[in-house]
């Protein structure tokens, strides 16, 4: 393209920049998808004045002649331009586009355009509920143009299946796996939305859980715990993972449920008369929350000594507000100053279901009281501590 002359002039350049704005905004492919008859446009040409002529005819003359070697399929509009003293002169006016071909190769999208074309003819004749979101959303349809017979195949699947709730895995596309749907989760989401009937989308989980939104079957959460009492067993094992939704009863004896945060402790935790010890595994104690059995046991929860332990018990407080602490006190933490580490990311969230000493110590590590971000793990506390506090309980 010529160089842009000194004065601000249309180039062909500009009006190109022009239209490139418009196809970056989706207006021309919409408008191809939605079969709007088409019709020329024009955009004016900023040009010289009379008295440029005069006083510039150099840069009049490039610029003009500009116009005839670079508008590429434009077709250029002239007016007349001049008077007595420089004589009357056709000038560049307007740039038109005549036809949508012109566009494209002015803009160099053709094959673009012709991927497009040949996805939405592919919806209209198998997925004609997608055509709207496709219309309107041209450019993230192209972004995907590799993937869409896949996305789109996907969908169609989706939608068709009647049968019992399946699992991801067992989404049945060539070419299509759980890395795959994961990878265009967003935009599957979108499209299932606009395709499946309403019952079969639980429209109170957010689009970013797939799995649940759609009804499809979740992994299921495991708890794993310990008998405690002695040479007790279940089903001849001392130690068990179940899944949560199948352990709908206590095992028989059990009247104390210890939470622990760290394995190790968990594995070492010493005998105790009718009880069990769940390893809660820091925030991972919510899938508690599916044992409503824990409401006629005795709940003890010991974590971390920091902000986050709080924090967690805090939350399991929500769903068994009986759950008692243990060991998460000021004077377990003072008695092992040597043992204090830094809390990497303190939380400072209100935390209601605290008693009110278990309160007092985590403001004061909110507060700094003993140090910058101190804490306490629980793997740090003397074993003994724990022998003594179950002695206690």
């Amino acid at each position: 393209m010529a160089t842009r002359p000194q004065q601000h002039w249309t180039a062909p350049d500009d009006v190109i920049t022009r239209l490139r704005k418009r196809w970056d905004k989706g207006t021309y492919l919409t408008a191809l998808a939605e079969q709007t008859p088409w019709e020329p446009f024009c955009i004016p040409l900023t040009g010289p004045k009379p008295g440029d002529i005069t006083s510039d005819f150099t840069a009049v003359l490039a610029w003009s002649r500009s116009w005839a070697t670079d508008a590429g399929p434009l077709r250029v509009a002239y007016r007349r331009l001049g008077g007595r003293i420089a004589g009357t002169n056709n000038i560049p006016h307007q740039a038109w586009i005549d036809r949508p071909e012109h566009l494209w190769e002015l803009l160099g999208v053709e094959e673009d355009v012709n991927q497009y074309r040949a996805l939405i003819d592919s919806a209209a004749r198998t997925a004609p509920q997608l055509l709207t979101w496709m219309s309107a959303n041209p450019l993230k349809v192209l972004a995907l143009s590799s993937e869409w017979p896949r996305i789109q195949a996907t969908v169609g699947w989706i939608t068709d299946y009647r049968g019992p709730a399946l699992h991801v895995r067992q989404i049945d596309v060539p070419g299509v796996d759980t890395k795959f749907i994961e990878r265009h989760r967003a935009v599957l989401s979108t499209l299932l939305d606009i395709s499946l009937p309403p019952e079969r989308i639980n429209s109170t989980v957010q689009r970013a859980n797939f799995t649940e939104r759609f009804r499809f079957l979740r992994k299921p959460t495991y708890i794993r715990f310990r008998i405690l009492d002695g040479e007790s067993r279940l089903c001849g094992f001392s130690e068990l993972t179940v899944r949560a939704e199948e352990f709908t009863e206590a095992p028989r004896g059990i009247t104390n449920v210890y939470v622990v945060e760290n394995e190790t402790t968990y594995l070492a935790f010493p005998s105790v008369s009718g009880s069990v010890v769940v390893h809660g595994g820091g925030y991972a104690v919510t899938q508690l929350a599916s044992l409503p059995w824990l409401h006629n046991m005795r709940v003890i929860y010991w974590g971390d000594l920091d902000t986050h332990g709080f924090a967690i018990l805090n939350r399991l407080r929500n769903h068994f507000p009986h759950t008692e602490s243990m060991l998460m006190d000021r004077s377990t933490l003072t008695a092992h100053r040597d043992h204090w580490a830094r809390e990497t990311v303190p939380t400072h969230e209100h935390l209601e279901l605290l008693s009110v000493d278990e309160a007092d110590l985590y403001r004061s590590l909110v507060d700094d009281e003993f140090g910058h971000f101190i804490r306490l793990e629980q793997e740090r506390i003397h074993f003994s501590a724990l022998e003594s506090a179950l002695s206690e309980k």
